[in-house]
């Protein structure tokens, strides 16, 4: 990687045009080299100092075109993390970073010993609630880019029982609700943090006292972007409440059916169909699941007088009437009807969601509704990972002219705002983290995925590229293809990164 973004050596230069500004591939590239620690990829290096399990599936979706070594080095990092029980821990903690540098830090999660009984590692600290299950898409993913080396070090057979485990783990220890999709027990777990899809089910929690915790988050970003103390205590009492149950589920009082994670999971399953049968074994039995699980949230959650999918809290059985781009998220879905389909589409260019009209980028939230902050993390700010999913949605299902413009308005946000965590939807005022990871990867795999050059220009192949500083219209680029030497990645990678 240090050879895919270093720039020439320094010389004087007496005549001629300034150096071209690095392209967005390479500015791209370069975060993922920064944020790198050997093992797997800091979200930020000043807010998140640990590794993040949806985070390294959309990381690992844009390394892939970079280096599918990495790629696949970033997704069995991760993996390696796994509980007996199945699940992956939403964060895998760097033992080289300070205690004080997150919270909550290991010693709240104490996974080791509080885990014990659901099969915790003894070697790695990790939390003890899960995130969205991309895992199994981005494997698949990553293998596509470099089918000889992921076959060669046998990728897919080593990672398959792993996420096969995982998807056990949702669909049977987390299906609380008793119709066959799975639940989070967490606000974290979503990955949606303080959604206000989350207001209603919170406010059976009584917070943590303010003083039985620290949040790091503040020192890194703007109160006023960032979820309230209100809030922060309910998400702190709930997790501590599970540790002190030992992770068993059921959990307590907030047990959530959510339209996006179980869209994931259901990707996820397509995905793992096709590994399985890349591995020699029929994948119709995880095509049927599939299915069955896309029939099952049709039947619980979606509102055909809204045109769109709704949460459902499990403790009093009703839907949760907040419209949320988690919402639209099953519109990734192949098996989703036609017509359910185009009201998705009509409801994320509606006056709720705005897109093509009055947003950049979909916004986390309705744009209507009395919750709405263009600022404030997942209550209204429009993400790069959620408009990269409906991005692929919207092509699956036809819209290509709208997909087009999405993807045309990601890489211009992404690069206007220098990778920004989030984004004001109206205007596109960075918030949040700047050099963010998935933002960066992201916007290489849809640089590298383009529709309208999917003819037959190849202008460049960095089959073996020593200076990208001179590939200065990435653009033009369609085939990245062999970029899989990562000696160089590993010999500037930071060991540890410490980013407290």
């Amino acid at each position: 990687m240090a050879e895919l973004t270093a720039r020439p050596a320094e010389r004087e230069v007496v005549y001629g045009p300034p150096a071209a500004a690095p392209s967005l591939h390479v500015r791209a590239a370069r975060v993922l080299e920064a944020n790198w620690t050997g093992a797997s990829t800091v979200p930020s290096r000043g807010l998140y100092p640990h590794q993040w399990s949806w985070d390294s599936a959309f990381i690992a979706i844009g390394l892939r075109h970079l280096s599918p070594l990495r790629a696949q080095t970033e997704l069995e990092t991760l993996l390696a993390a796994q509980w007996a029980d199945g699940r992956v821990p939403h964060i895998v903690f760097n033992p080289s970073v300070p205690l004080d540098a997150y919270f909550p830090s290991p010693d709240f999660w104490r996974s080791s010993t509080a885990g014990r009984a659901a099969g915790a590692p003894r070697t790695v600290q990790t939390s003890g609630i899960v995130q969205p299950p991309v895992h199994a898409l981005a494997a698949w993913l990553v293998h596509e880019a470099d089918p000889g080396l992921s076959r060669a070090r046998g990728f897919l057979a080593r990672v398959y029982p792993r996420l096969a485990a995982w998807h056990r783990y949702l669909l049977h220890r987390r299906d609380l609700g008793g119709g066959g999709l799975a639940s989070v027990v967490h606000p974290w777990e979503q990955g949606m943090d303080n959604s206000p899809c989350w207001d209603a089910p919170l406010s059976r929690v009584t917070p943590a006292p303010a003083r039985s915790f620290r949040r790091a988050d503040l020192a890194h970003g703007a109160p006023e972007d960032r979820p309230t103390d209100l809030d922060y205590g309910r998400y702190v009492q709930l997790a501590t409440d599970y540790r002190d149950r030992g992770y068993a589920d059921p959990a307590g009082e907030f047990a959530v059916e959510d339209p996006s994670f179980n869209a994931l999971l259901i990707a996820s399953e397509h995905a793992l169909a096709r590994i399985a049968h890349e591995l020699g074994a029929p994948g119709t039995a995880r095509q049927a699941r599939a299915e069955r699980l896309t029939r099952a949230m049709l039947d619980r959650l979606w509102d055909p007088a809204e045109g769109m999918f709704f949460c459902r809290d499990l403790r009093d059985g009703v839907l949760i009437r907040e419209r949320s781009v988690s919402g639209l998220i099953p519109l990734l879905l192949p098996a989703l009807p036609r017509d359910i389909a185009a009201a998705l589409v009509r409801t994320v260019r509606g006056p709720h969601f705005g897109l093509g009209g009055t947003t950049r980028l979909v916004p986390s939230h309705d744009l209507l509704g009395e919750s709405f902050d263009p600022h404030r993390y997942w209550r209204g700010p429009a993400w790069f990972n959620t408009s990269w999913l409906l991005e692929r949605g919207l092509r699956l299902h036809g819209e290509q002219g709208r997909a087009d413009a999405l993807r045309k308005a990601v890489l211009h946000t992404a690069g206007a705002t220098g990778f920004a965590e989030y984004v004001d939807p109206y205007t596109g005022e960075a918030c949040g983290a700047a050099d963010f990871a998935w933002t960066a990867a992201l916007t290489l795999d849809l640089l590298h995925d383009q529709p309208a050059l999917h003819k037959s220009t190849r202008v460049t192949e960095l089959a073996d590229v020593t200076d990208v500083t001179d590939v200065t219209e990435v653009t033009d680029v369609t085939d990245v293809t062999d970029v899989t030497d990562v000696t160089a990645f590993r010999s500037t990678a930071l060991q540890g990164g410490d980013r407290g």
